[in-house]
């Protein structure tokens, strides 16, 4: 392949980088941080679906290495842009939102963002709380993930992982 040919390939790289950039945030983020089965598989279905967009009739391992390299370059300059232009970092990546405030739910801002009743609560449980009437304060924050500060502000929990328990033998 010749020096135009893997300009094509990052020029298409970099058109399907933007466009899926610009799709997630459009289409909501929460779930980037809490991948359910469904979202796996569109994550999945889509970088298939945009593989051929990306590099063309171009299979070798010099055009798949244009087109990982040319993602490289893109994520680390929209990184750069948004640490150093922070309004385009609230439209890029949106803002965090409130969703409990002294043991009250702020039921718009679950609409808002998207989340119902059910999952705030299985969050804030993952968080080690067991009521929204215990959190002080829960915010879903513009990475997906929900923090949670309860004891009157004074403990951020944090998610708590499912432990293995090792079955032993009787006695042990």
């Amino acid at each position: 392949m010749h020096l135009q040919g893997y300009l094509q390939v990052a020029l298409s790289t970099a058109c399907v980088y933007l466009f899926i950039v610009a799709a997630i945030r459009l289409f909501g983020h929460k779930e980037l941080a809490q991948l359910s089965v469904i979202d796996l598989v569109f994550i999945l279905l889509i970088s298939n679906s945009v593989q051929n967009a990306m590099v063309g009739p171009d299979n070798t391992l010099a055009g798949g290495l244009i087109a990982a390299g040319t993602l490289f370059v893109l994520n680390f300059l929209l990184k750069l842009l948004l640490y150093r232009f922070p309004h385009l970092a609230r439209l890029v990546q949106g803002e965090a939102i409130m969703l409990i405030y002294h043991g009250k739910v702020i039921q718009r801002n679950l609409v808002r963002a998207r989340l119902t009743l059910t999952e705030l609560k299985e969050a804030i449980r993952e968080h080690g709380v067991g009521l929204p009437e215990e959190v002080n304060l829960a915010v879903l924050e513009v990475d997906g993930q929900i923090s949670v500060l309860s004891d009157e502000f004074h403990r951020r929990t944090t998610k708590r992982r499912k432990a293995h328990r090792v079955v032993g033998k009787t006695g042990e």
